[in-house]
């Protein structure tokens, strides 16, 4: 999976939303409602660097896998940085970015969950 297809995968969630920080930070985040899933740095050196929330075991498995480290500023609170997507697994990420859409969902309000997956 390319960046592109990784963006578009990304919006494909009930509710998702991206927006752009421009600089200090330059990244392009993925939410649901105010809850950031994923993120890319957009500047270089870094640039398309792709980060998303684990769980406390994933984060340990995938930080031991070459091309994955903490996230920057994130790591504590289990978010880790892939540094090239194109070489990652494909199937694997897509399973790794629906677990944290899925933990940013759980994180809002149920009235609010309740309206962004609308039966």
């Amino acid at each position: 999976m390319n960046t592109e297809q990784l963006k578009k995968f990304c919006l494909s969630f009930p509710g998702a939303s991206e927006r752009l920080y421009q600089a200090p930070t330059n990244i392009l985040t993925y939410s649901v409602d105010d809850r950031i899933f994923a993120y890319f740095k957009t500047s270089q050196p870094e640039q398309w660097r792709f980060s998303i929330r684990t769980s406390p075991d994933r984060f340990l498995e995938l930080t031991d896998m070459p091309g994955i480290k903490s996230a920057r500023f994130r790591g504590r609170f289990h978010w880790v940085t892939i540094v090239t997507v194109d070489s990652f697994p494909e199937d694997y990420l897509r399973e790794l970015v629906t677990s944290s859409y899925r933990k940013a969902l759980s994180l809002l309000s149920k009235t609010k969950q309740s309206a962004v997956i609308k039966p």
